[in-house]
């Protein structure tokens, strides 16, 4: 069953509807363009229920919240509070950090720091971090999925690590980069993130959905259920893990919202409301990462469609959901969705994810053009 909103998009509908069908548990979708504003669902909110998703409901936006960080940094950079290529060392002199690293560094991902939640090098060899689903420790992570952790505490894991390469001399990313920006924040204003973005984001767009848990376990009603799948004892289970504490991911990936407050956030961002212009050109200038088809510019990718336009994205995968969050460069077009799935150490849905988000990519930006 589908639930859409104003009025019907029989092609939104049938992406979505086939997104479930290639084995995701449930799909919202928001569509904002000239047309006006479509929102709809599929499957379901929860494991052998019936109802859809529901449309207004809460999800854990994973890595979107770099979007919303970097933001921030930029918008303290453009009242002359922080340099964007002075180095974060004189700004955090408690740890031990490489002097060439710069502000720039951490939001752009070219500091060579390495990744607290592990990294996975080229020869394929693996260096862990903190216990997390997809580094051959999932039944760790979900035993210790309320534990907390410090964000001082994950970037000093980070530092004991080698550094995958010389300051500014490669691109790989790393969630270190962003607690340190969080770490950053608090230190230049005195306060903690979750008050700056409160007052300089989220309030003056009404963003009521969207909030930084920290520590916090909890999540708003109305939201979708998800879930992890195990192994125990030569038998396959489920947990139910809604509620899970998200200190281990942090600033690099801790924040809930809805679909509407995404919507509102990137087109806000694109059009100029949160940051001057010179400042928002840096942010979308691409830098060139080696992923096909996608630069990263300050806390956003910037994509090539099917059609050859230019969309400014970053997508947020967490256990058992991932939020998609995309805009055309001027924010008059706006895709925002969450999926959701029973998830497991093997990420078994990897192979349908890439081609649910380019169908839904395709139908948004390139569809009317290709009818």
């Amino acid at each position: 069953m589908t639930q859409q909103d104003s009025f019907d998009r029989p092609e939104l509908r049938k992406a979505i509807e086939e997104i479930v069908e290639s084995g995701f548990l449930g799909v919202t979708l928001r569509v904002r363009d000239e047309r006006g504003e479509w929102t709809g669902s599929a499957g379901v909110a929860e494991l052998d229920g019936t109802a859809t998703p529901p449309v207004d409901g809460h999800a854990r936006i994973g890595s979107n919240t770099k979007t919303f960080t970097a933001a921030l940094v930029l918008h303290l950079v453009a009242e002359g509070r922080i340099e964007l290529d002075a180095p974060v060392a004189g700004y955090l002199p408690a740890f031990d950090l490489d002097g060439r690293i710069t502000v720039r560094m951490l939001l752009q991902h070219t500091s060579g720091l390495f990744n607290f939640t592990g990294e996975v090098y080229d020869d394929g060899s693996t260096v862990h971090g903190v216990p997390v689903p997809y580094r051959a420790t999932g039944r760790q992570w979900l035993d210790n999925r309320f534990h907390t952790y410090r964000p001082e505490e994950l970037v000093r894991l980070a530092l004991s690590k080698p550094a995958r390469f010389e300051p500014g001399t490669g691109w790989s990313y790393a969630n270190t980069n962003y607690v340190l920006a969080r770490l950053l924040v608090e230190q230049v204003t005195g306060r903690s993130l979750a008050e700056e973005m409160r007052e300089r984001i989220l309030d003056p767009l009404g963003l009521s959905g969207t909030l930084l848990p920290d520590a916090s376990p909890e999540i708003p009603r109305p939201h979708a259920r998800i879930y992890y799948r195990y192994e125990q004892d030569g038998r396959q289970e489920t947990a139910d893990i809604t509620r899970y504490n998200p200190s281990w991911v942090s600033t690099g990936g801790d924040m809930i919202s809805t679909t509407q407050d995404l919507a509102t956030f990137i087109s806000a961002l694109l059009a100029g409301k949160i940051l001057p212009a010179p400042l928002l050109g840096e942010m979308c200038t691409p830098y060139a990462t080696g992923l096909p088809g996608m630069d990263y510019g300050l806390g956003v990718f910037v994509q090539k469609t099917d059609c050859g336009d230019t969309l400014i994205t970053h997508n947020g995968g967490n256990v058992g959901s991932v939020s998609l969050m995309y805009g055309t460069p001027d924010g008059g077009r706006t895709l925002t969705a969450v999926l959701n799935w029973v998830d497991d150490a093997g990420m078994s849905i990897a192979a349908a994810f890439p081609e649910a988000q380019r169908k839904l990519v395709h139908e948004v930006f390139c569809g009317r053009r290709a009818a």
